[in-house]
């Protein structure tokens, strides 16, 4: 099994979805993790310069990735250099490059921000680029010719590639509207993705207080963080109506890459809360969408 996560910033995994991608470790240790985070964070810091903020930040995600066991990779163009924040739109690099670092790694399950559907809902541009990017280059991923001008191969000796079942993330960026599928309780786990986070500090200790986003306060310790920690889940869990005991991670299933079955999903995924996610619905969706389809 190989698991793909795509987002724009380092952070992002820890909060949408380090708790499901440790619950699938602990059950199949041979389970490939990898994190492929898009731009190079030099913009989100108020009191260092952009070359000190991306020289912080990605040693930060290092270190998370380190201490989760989890692959950490940065996004670069072809030439080699990191995409800049709230500049992916504007890149004709930007989607040869995730092309080719799907089908490098051939992921079994891809996570990714989701696209607003409320036209009112606030967004962070960076989550809506990586969301629309990775809907855009999704039926190309077996196109082996796609984009061969920037990534050279023998065009006369192609291979296919899997390609993945797309799933989106939760967006705190959006307030409300959220569509959502799957719940994976992550209680068991919550400490230990607290700790990952923990290792944000100029994110979650210092940039994020400073404007005022997502109520976060400087915790002074571990223990204050992982209580404030948990406390992001609840109002996550909250926003969305779930009533269900636990702490959660949501997911919603797409038609953007291979559409499985609802066995298939029930039978991969860790942690599925049969309370908490709404998969009368889901189980519906997947038939129509693979009946129009033919299969």
């Amino acid at each position: 099994m190989k698991l793909l996560f795509v987002h724009a910033h380092f952070d992002d995994f820890e909060v949408t979805a380090a708790g499901t991608f440790e619950l699938w470790h602990r059950l199949d240790p041979n389970v490939e993790r990898r994190v492929l985070i898009c731009t190079d964070g030099a913009a989100g810091h108020h009191a260092m310069t952009r070359e000190q903020t991306a020289r912080r930040r990605l040693a930060e995600q290092e270190a998370a990735a380190k201490l989760g066991g989890f692959e950490f990779r940065l996004l670069t163009n072809p030439q080699g250099r990191a995409f800049r924040e709230a500049r992916l739109h504007a890149s004709a690099d930007f989607l040869p490059a995730l092309w080719h670092a799907i089908r490098e790694f051939e992921p079994d399950y891809l996570f990714c921000p989701p696209i607003p559907v409320d036209p009112l809902a606030g967004v962070h541009v960076d989550h809506l680029d990586v969301a629309q990017a990775i809907r855009s280059v999704a039926y190309m991923i077996n196109v082996p010719h796609a984009f061969t001008p920037e990534y050279p191969t023998d065009e006369t000796n192609s291979h296919p590639v899997r390609t993945p079942v797309i799933l989106n993330t939760f967006d705190g960026y959006l307030v409300q509207g959220h569509g959502m599928d799957l719940a994976i309780d992550v209680s068991e786990v919550v400490a230990h993705v607290a700790r990952l986070a923990w290792c944000h500090e100029s994110q979650f200790r210092e940039w994020l207080p400073w404007i005022d986003r997502h109520n976060l306060s400087v915790a002074p310790n571990l223990g204050a963080w992982e209580r404030q920690f948990a406390g992001v889940l609840e109002r996550r869990k909250s926003a969305l109506g779930i009533q269900a005991p636990g702490l959660f991670e949501l997911f919603q299933v797409t038609a953007w890459g291979t559409v499985p079955t609802f066995e298939r999903l029930m039978r991969d995924f860790p942690g599925v809360s049969a309370d908490a996610s709404r998969l009368n619905l889901l189980r519906d969706r997947l038939t129509a969408w693979r009946a129009a389809a033919g299969e």
